[in-house]
C-alpha cells in the first residue's frame, strides 16, 4: 500500500509537471522575497547598531542634555559621586570634510575625546598614532585620527600614510559655517589601527564602522569648531559594586541633563528605521500569503481531477483520513522543496540588493551605509518553516475534499462535486473582525492589529468569494436567453461556483494586494506633491546641511544675509534655523525650525484648526508625530519643549511667556517630530543668529542663472573674506536649487524609497496570473470528456473554443471585481491605519482608477488567453476518445 500512495504521488508529479511547478514557485517566491528582506534588514541593523556600540562604548551611565552641548562644569559634579570611578568627556558633531583634493565634501562625525579615559570607556575610539610619533600628537589641536569608513571615503591608504614624514601627512579640512578648518592626518582609530600594525589594509579590518568617524582630543575639537567649554555627553564608569540605577538617582543635575542608560542609545538607533523594516517585511509576507492561496486553488483542482483515483484508493482500503494525510504529505514535500528554494533565491537577492540598492532599499535610513550581508541560520529555519506552514495550510480544504468524497458516487463518474453555493456567514464574519482589528489602537508602536485585519479582510473575501459568483451569475442568466454559449458559459459557472472561487482565489488575493499597494502609494505620492507646493514657494533655495544635526556646524552666518538680500533680482528671503532637541533619552531627536511666519493658515501644511493663540503665548506648531509620541495636542502647553528652550545654549529664558500649540502639520521628512516656531520669537528666547536655510523670492523677469552666479561669486567672496586661517575655501559648501530641481529630486527620492514595493507588487500580480494559468489549465484538461459530449451534440471546435473563453473571461471578471473591492477596503487600511502608526503622519486617500481599471483589465485579459489556450489542448483530442472514457 505504501508503494502504491508513492508511486500516486510521484505520478501526480510526472503527469501534472506545469502545476507542481506553479506550487513550487509560488510558495519559493514568498519565502526568497521574506527572507531577502530579513537579510537586508538584518544586516542594516548589524552594522549600523555596532556603529553606535563603537560610539557609546562600554560605560555604566550616560549623561546626556536636551540639546547639542552643555555645560562641561558638571563633569567636575559627577566625578565627586562617592561612586563614580571615572568619567569622560565626549563632544559629537555632524559636519562635512573635505579629501586632499577637495572634489567634493562627504558627510562625518567628528568626535573629542579625552584621550587618557577614552581607553578605558570608549576602546572602539582610542585614537592610534602612526608609528614614530610622540603620544603627545594626541593632544595636538590640528590632529586627526580617522576610522577605516574615513579612509576609503577619502581614498587614502593607511599604510602609505603611516610611513610619511610629519610635513607630509595628509591633510583633511574640516566645514565650521562658511570657513574650513585644517586638520592632519596623524593616526588612525580602532579596528583600521590594529590591521595597519599587522600590516593588513584598512578595509579589510573585520568589524569596522560602517560610520566616517574623526576622533581629535575633546580640547582641541572644542577651540576648533567654537564650543569652548561645551560637551555632548558624559559617560561614567562606576566603582566596583555601584547601582547604577541607584547612582541615577542620587546624581543632582542640573535641569535639561538627565542620565541614561547605554542601552537607550541603541534603541534610538533601532527605532530609526523599525517600522519601515515591518512594513517591507510584512508586505514581503504578503507574497507567501497569496503563496498560499495558489497552492489552495492548484490542489483543490487537483483533487477534483483526481476524484476517480481518490475513490478507488478508498475501495482499496484507504481510510478518510489516510486520504487526507496522502495529500497534506504531497503538500508538505512540495512546501519543503519551495522553502529550501526560497532560502536560496532570498540569500542571492538579498547579496544583490546589498551591492546594487545599499542597505536602506530606498528608505534613506542607513544611506551611505555598506553592509556586509548577516546571514542567521535561525532566521533561515523560521522562514523554511513558514514555507511550510503557508504550502500546508493551503493544502488543508483540499485534503479535506479528499477525506469526504464518496466512493460509489464519485467511480461512476459523478466527481466531487461542489454542491450547492454556501452561505457568506463565514467570510462575512472574517471581514467583519479585520474591520475590528485594524481599528486597534498599535501595540509597541507598530500597527499589528491592521496587519491582521488585512489577513482577516482577504481570507473573509475569498471565502465568502462562492456566494458571490453564484449571486452575480443568478443574475446574469436572465439576460443571456438567447445567448446559448454564454448562457451555458454562465449556468455552468453558477452551478459550479465553488470551483470557479478555487480558480481565481490566489488572483483575488494578489490583485488585492497589487490594488492597496498602488492606491496607497499613488496617495501618498499625492500628497507629498501637495506637501511640496506649501513648503517650497521660493524661487530658489540656499542650504548649508543635509540634516539638522549637520546644521550644527555648516550654517550661515547672519551677517551673510544683508549681502545676499542686496543681490540684483532678489525681491526678499527668508531664513530657517534648524536645531535638533533632545526631549527624550530613548527617542531620537525632534527637529525645531525657527521661520518667519506671517499667515500660518496659508504658509504651513496644517492639518485641522488653527487655535487663536492667547495673549502672553507664543505659538508653535507642531507635527503629527509630536501628537503621538509627545501629547502635544492643539491648545496644550508643550512643556518639553519649554524646559528644551531654557537649557540650550544661549538661552535667555521665557520670562512670563509660555508656549502655545497653536496646530498640528504634516512633515513627510522627519518622521520622529518636529516643531515650528516664529524666528523673532525664537530669538527673543535663544540667542541664536545662525541659518541653515534661505528661500529666494526674484523679481518678475528676472534670469535665474544670471542670480545663481552673483550668489554664488558674493558666497565665496564672503567665504575668503571670513576665514580666519590660510585654509581655501570650497564652492560646494553651500548648496543652491531651485523650486523644481527640489521636487524633481524630492520625488525622485520618494520613487526610489518605494522601488521595492513596486517589486513587491509585481511578484504578487506574477504570482497571480500565474495561478490563474495553472488552474485554468487543470480545470479545461479535467473537462475533456465534456467537450467530447459537446462535439457529438454538434458544437465545432471553434464554439468550444469560444465557450471555454467565456468560462475563463467571466470567472476572471468577477476576480477582478472581487480583489479591486478587497484591494480598495486594504489600501484604506494602509493609508488611514498602517502608515499613520507605522511613521506618525496622514495622507489624503486617492484612487488612482485609470491605473486600477488598466490593471484589472490585464487580469481579465491574461486569464481569458490561458483559457482559451487550455481549451486548444483540450478541444484538439479526438471527440470519440474522449467519450468513451465515461464508458
Amino acid at each position: 500500500m505504501l508503494a502504491l500512495l508513492r508511486t500516486f504521488s510521484w505520478q501526480e508529479l510526472l503527469h501534472h509537471p506545469w502545476r507542481s511547478v506553479a506550487t513550487l514557485l509560488a510558495v519559493a517566491s514568498g519565502v526568497a522575497l521574506a527572507f531577502a528582506v530579513h537579510l537586508i534588514n538584518a544586516s542594516a541593523i548589524s552594522e549600523f547598531s555596532s556603529a553606535a556600540r563603537e560610539l557609546s562604548g562600554q560605560p555604566d551611565l550616560v549623561i546626556r542634555g536636551v540639546q547639542a552641548g552643555f555645560d562641561e562644569s558638571v563633569l567636575a559634579q559627577v566625578a565627586k559621586h562617592p561612586d563614580v570611578a571615572l568619567v569622560s568627556p565626549v563632544l559629537e558633531l555632524s559636519t562635512y570634510m573635505l579629501s586632499p583634493e577637495r572634489s567634493r565634501r562627504v558627510a562625518v562625525q567628528v568626535i573629542g575625546v579625552d584621550p587618557l579615559a577614552a581607553a578605558s570607556i570608549t576602546p572602539g575610539l582610542t585614537a592610534q598614532p602612526f608609528p614614530g610619533q610622540s603620544r603627545l600628537v594626541l593632544f595636538s589641536p590640528d590632529s586627526a585620527f580617522l576610522n577605516p569608513a574615513a579612509f576609503e571615503l577619502l581614498g587614502l591608504d593607511v599604510n602609505a600614510a603611516q610611513n610619511l614624514q610629519d610635513s607630509d601627512r595628509p591633510m583633511l579640512y574640516l566645514q565650521s559655517g562658511l570657513e574650513l578648518k585644517s586638520v592632519v592626518v596623524r593616526g588612525s582609530v580602532g579596528t583600521v589601527a590594529e590591521a595597519a600594525s599587522a600590516g593588513a589594509p584598512a578595509q579589510s579590518a573585520a568589524g569596522r564602522s560602517p560610520l566616517a568617524l574623526i576622533v581629535m582630543d575633546v580640547a582641541a575639537m572644542q577651540d576648533l569648531f567654537d564650543r569652548v567649554g561645551l560637551v555632548s555627553r558624559i559617560d561614567v564608569r562606576l566603582r566596583s559594586g555601584a547601582n547604577a540605577a541607584q547612582v541615577a538617582r542620587s546624581l543632582v543635575l542640573p535641569p535639561g541633563l538627565s542620565s541614561v542608560d547605554p542601552a537607550q542609545s541603541g534603541s534610538r538607533s533601532d527605532s530609526l528605521s523599525r517600522a519601515y523594516r515591518v512594513n517591507l517585511t510584512v508586505l514581503a509576507m504578503m507574497a507567501l500569503f497569496t503563496g498560499a492561496f495558489l497552492v489552495y486553488s492548484v490542489l483543490s483542482l487537483s483533487i477534483v481531477q483526481r476524484a476517480p483515483r481518490f475513490a478507488l484508493l478508498a475501495v482499496l482500503g484507504l481510510t478518510g483520513r489516510e486520504r487526507m494525510r496522502l495529500v497534506l504529505a504531497e503538500a508538505c514535500v512540495f512546501g519543503a522543496l519551495a522553502s529550501a528554494l526560497g532560502i536560496v533565491l532570498g540569500t542571492a537577492l538579498a547579496t544583490l540588493a546589498l551591492r546594487k540598492l545599499g542597505a536602506d532599499m530606498g528608505g534613506g535610513y542607513f544611506r551611505d551605509l555598506a553592509a556586509p550581508l548577516f546571514w542567521q541560520p535561525w532566521a533561515a529555519l523560521i522562514y523554511f518553516a513558514l514555507g511550510l506552514l503557508a504550502a500546508t495550510l493551503g493544502a488543508w480544504w483540499p485534503a479535506r475534499l479528499a477525506q469526504d468524497l464518496p466512493p460509489a458516487i464519485t467511480l461512476k463518474g459523478g466527481g466531487l462535486g461542489a454542491g450547492p453555493a454556501r452561505g457568506p456567514a463565514a467570510g462575512l464574519l472574517l471581514i467583519c473582525a479585520g474591520a475590528l482589528c485594524a481599528m486597534l489602537p498599535p501595540v509597541f508602536e507598530l500597527p499589528l492589529g491592521a496587519y491582521l485585519g488585512i489577513g482577516l479582510l482577504l481570507t473573509g473575501g475569498v471565502l465568502a468569494l462562492p456566494y458571490g459568483v453564484a449571486r452575480i451569475y443568478r443574475l446574469l442568466v436572465p439576460h443571456l436567453s438567447r445567448r446559448p454559449l454564454l448562457l451555458l458559459a454562465v449556468e455552468r459557472g453558477r452551478r459550479m461556483g465553488h470551483d470557479a472561487a478555487m480558480a481565481v482565489s490566489a488572483v483575488v488575493v494578489s490583485l488585492s494586494l497589487a490594488v492597496a499597494l498602488t492606491v496607497m502609494v499613488a496617495s501618498f505620492r499625492n500628497s507629498v506633491a501637495h506637501w511640496l507646493d506649501l513648503v517650497l514657494p521660493a524661487d530658489l533655495y540656499l542650504r548649508t546641511a543635509l540634516t539638522s544635526l549637520a546644521g550644527e556646524t555648516a550654517f550661515l552666518p547672519p551677517e551673510l544675509l544683508v549681502t545676499l538680500v542686496a543681490t540684483p533680482g532678489v525681491a526678499r528671503l527668508q531664513a530657517t534655523t534648524l536645531r535638533p532637541l533632545q526631549l527624550r533619552a530613548d527617542r531620537p531627536a525632534v527637529v525645531l525650525l525657527a521661520r518667519p511666519i506671517r499667515d500660518a493658515e496659508r504658509e504651513l501644511p496644517l492639518v485641522g484648526p488653527l487655535l487663536t493663540v492667547p495673549a502672553g503665548h507664543i505659538a508653535v506648531y507642531v507635527s503629527e508625530a509630536m501628537v503621538d509620541l509627545y501629547g502635544m495636542r492643539p491648545g496644550t502647553v508643550p512643556e518639553r519643549i519649554e524646559q528644551a528652550l531654557t537649557v540650550m545654549p544661549g538661552a535667555r529664558g521665557l520670562g512670563n511667556e509660555r508656549l502655545f500649540v497653536a496646530g498640528v502639520l504634516r512633515d513627510y521628512v522627519r518622521q520622529f517630530g518636529s516643531l515650528v516656531i516664529d524666528r523673532d520669537a525664537y530669538q527673543r528666547l535663544v540667542d541664536d543668529q545662525r541659518v541653515n536655510d534661505l528661500a529666494l523670492w526674484l523679481q518678475p523677469g528676472t534670469n535665474e542663472d544670471q542670480v545663481r552666479r552673483v550668489l554664488r561669486e558674493k558666497l565665496d567672496s564672503f567665504g575668503r573674506n571670513a576665514a580666519s586661517g590660510a585654509a581655501p575655501q570650497f564652492a560646494g559648501l553651500v548648496e543652491m536649487a531651485s523650486t523644481t530641481q527640489l521636487r524633481a529630486t524630492s520625488m525622485r527620492i520618494f520613487d526610489r524609497s518605494f522601488a521595492v514595493t513596486y517589486w513587491l507588487q509585481a511578484v504578487a500580480i506574477g504570482i497571480g496570473l500565474f495561478g490563474v494559468a495553472t488552474s485554468f489549465s487543470a480545470q479545461v484538461l479535467a473537462r475533456r470528456r465534456e467537450f467530447g459530449l459537446l462535439t457529438h451534440v454538434g458544437l465545432t471546435r471553434k464554439q468550444i473554443l469560444g465557450l471555454v473563453a467565456a468560462e475563463g473571461c467571466a470567472w476572471t471578471l468577477i476576480g477582478a471585481l472581487a480583489g479591486l473591492v478587497l484591494g480598495l477596503g486594504t489600501g484604506f487600511i494602509l493609508v488611514e491605519v498602517v502608515n499613520p502608526q507605522s511613521f506618525r503622519w496622514t495622507m489624503d486617500f486617492v484612487v488612482p482608477w485609470a491605473r486600477l481599471l488598466l490593471l484589472c483589465l490585464a487580469v481579465v485579459v491574461a486569464g481569458t488567453f490561458t483559457a482559451w489556450l487550455a481549451g486548444r489542448s483540450a478541444a484538439s483530442a479526438d471527440a470519440v476518445m474522449a467519450v468513451k472514457e465515461d464508458w
